[in-house]
C-alpha cells in the first residue's frame, strides 16, 4: 500500500490546478479518497456530525450487506432448482454459482449507471465525487426480483441518482432514500415486474448450470399467500433462514441479523431507530391480530417481506432518517406501524416497508424540528421557574 500511496502522490500534481489533467481532478480525488483516508480536516465553523470518514462508513455498510447478498445468491439458485424439480441432484457450487451469475449483471449495471452519472455530474460541476452510491449501488440489486430486466434496472438507477440525489445537492443532501426511490420507480412504472406479490424465479440457463423453467415460472411470496388467504405454505424455519421466494437480499432474517450486528457494533446504525421499527410493527401487528384483521400472528409480519431488511439497512440511513435521539424513536415506530398498516389494509400491495420508509423520510425533518422546539420550550420554562 505504501508503494501505491507514493505513486498517487507522484502523479497527483497532474490532476491539481495547473496540471495537464486538471479536468479529471474530481475523478482522481474520488479514487484517492476511496483507497486512503483523506488528510484534509474540517475548516473553522464547519458543522460536524462525527469524526468518521464517510467512505469508511460506506465500506462498513457494504460489508454488513454481504451476508444477505451471498445468501440471496444461493437462494436464487435454490429456488430455481427447487421449482425445476432437480434440487436433490444439484451441488452447492452449482446452486450458488447459478445465483451468482444471475445477480452479478445487476450489480454491474447498478454501479456502472449510478457511478457513471455521479462521475459525470462531479466533472460537470467541478466538485469532489460523492461516495454515497457505494451503498445504494449494492442495495438496489438486492431489493428487486431476480428477473428484473437490466435495462429497466438501469433506468431506475439513473432516475434515483438524478432526481432523488443530485438535484438536491448530492450525498448528505437528499431527502429520500436513493435505493428506495429506485424501487418505487420500478413499482409505479413497471408494476408487472415489481408487483410485490409474485417474484419470478430465474428461468434462463446460465452457462449450462441452471434449468430452464419456461416463461411462466413464478413463485408466490409468503405475503402474497397471506393476501390471497391461501395460507402460508412455508415453515417458520424457512422464513427465518430465508429459503423462500422474495427479492434477492430480503429473505434471510439470519443474514440480515448478522449485518445488523456489524452496523450496531461499529456504531454506524442507530439502535434506537432499528429497535423502534420492530416495536412499531409489533404494536400494530398485535392490534390487527386482536381484531382478526390479519390471518397470521404479528411476529410473522416481522420476518416476512422486506421488514427486517428495511429496518436494518434503510430506516437507519443517517441522511434521510431523524437525527435527534427522541426523533429516532418516533421515526422508527411510525415506520414499523405504517408498514403493517399498508400490508393489512391494502390487499393490492402485500408489502409495505418501501412506502412506509419513503413516507417517513418526508416527515423526518419535521419530527426533528418538533423535538428540538419542545426541548427549547422545556428549557425556557425551566429557566423561568428557576428565576421566579
Amino acid at each position: 500500500m505504501s508503494a501505491l500511496r507514493n505513486y498517487l502522490n507522484k502523479i497527483k500534481p497532474r490532476f491539481e490546478e495547473g496540471g495537464k489533467l486538471h479536468a479529471f481532478g474530481s475523478i482522481f480525488d474520488g479514487f484517492e479518497t476511496f483507497l486512503f483516508v483523506p488528510n484534509d480536516t474540517a475548516k473553522s465553523g464547519a458543522n460536524i456530525h462525527d469524526a468518521i470518514d464517510s467512505k469508511r462508513i460506506m465500506s462498513v455498510v457494504v460489508l454488513a450487506l454481504m451476508p444477505a447478498l451471498l445468501f440471496g445468491m444461493y437462494n436464487i439458485g435454490y429456488q430455481n432448482y427447487l421449482h425445476a424439480g432437480t434440487l436433490a441432484s444439484a451441488s452447492f457450487f452449482s446452486i450458488f454459482f447459478y445465483g451468482f451469475l444471475a445477480v452479478l449483471p445487476k450489480i454491474v449495471v447498478s454501479y456502472v449507471v449510478g457511478l457513471g452519472i455521479e462521475f459525470a455530474w462531479a466533472q460537470w460541476k467541478g466538485e469532489e465525487i460523492q461516495e454515497g452510491y457505494l451503498v445504494s449501488g449494492i442495495i438496489i440489486p438486492m431489493i428487486v426480483p431476480v428477473n428484473c430486466p437490466l435495462w429497466i434496472l438501469a433506468l431506475a438507477c439513473a432516475f434515483a441518482v438524478i432526481f432523488a440525489k443530485e438535484i438536491f445537492g448530492g450525498t448528505g443532501m437528499n431527502i429520500f432514500n436513493v435505493a428506495l426511490v429506485a424501487r418505487a420507480f420500478l413499482f409505479f412504472s413497471y408494476p408487472q415486474k415489481m408487483s410485490g406479490d409474485t417474484v419470478w424465479v430465474a428461468n434462463d440457463q446460465i452457462l449450462g448450470l441452471g434449468n430452464s423453467l419456461g416463461d411462466v415460472a413464478s413463485a408466490a411470496t409468503p405475503l402474497a399467500q397471506v393476501s390471497s388467504d391461501a395460507g402460508i405454505q412455508y415453515s417458520v424455519c424457512d422464513m427465518i433462514t430465508g429459503f423462500i421466494p422474495g427479492s434477492i437480499g430480503e429473505t434471510s432474517v439470519i443474514a440480515i441479523a448478522l449485518g445488523a450486528i456489524i452496523l450496531l457494533s461499529t456504531g454506524i446504525a442507530s439502535w434506537r431507530t432499528m429497535l423502534s421499527v420492530f416495536v412499531g410493527g409489533t404494536v400494530m401487528g398485535l392490534i390487527f391480530t386482536a381484531t382478526d384483521a390479519t390471518p397470521i400472528p404479528f411476529w410473522e409480519h416481522l420476518i416476512l417481506g422486506g421488514f427486517c431488511f428495511g429496518a436494518v439497512f434503510m430506516a437507519t440511513d443517517p441522511v434521510t432518517s431523524a437525527r435527534t435521539n427522541t426523533g429516532k424513536y418516533i421515526y422508527g415506530f411510525l415506520i414499523g406501524a405504517m408498514a403493517i398498516i399498508i400490508r393489512v389494509m391494502n390487499p393490492g400491495y402485500p408489502e409495505g416497508m418501501m412506502l412506509a420508509i419513503l413516507l417517513m423520510n418526508m416527515f423526518a425533518p419535521l419530527i426533528d424540528y418538533c423535538v428540538v422546539q419542545r426541548n427549547i420550550s422545556r428549557r425556557a420554562n425551566r429557566i423561568k421557574s428557576n428565576n421566579a
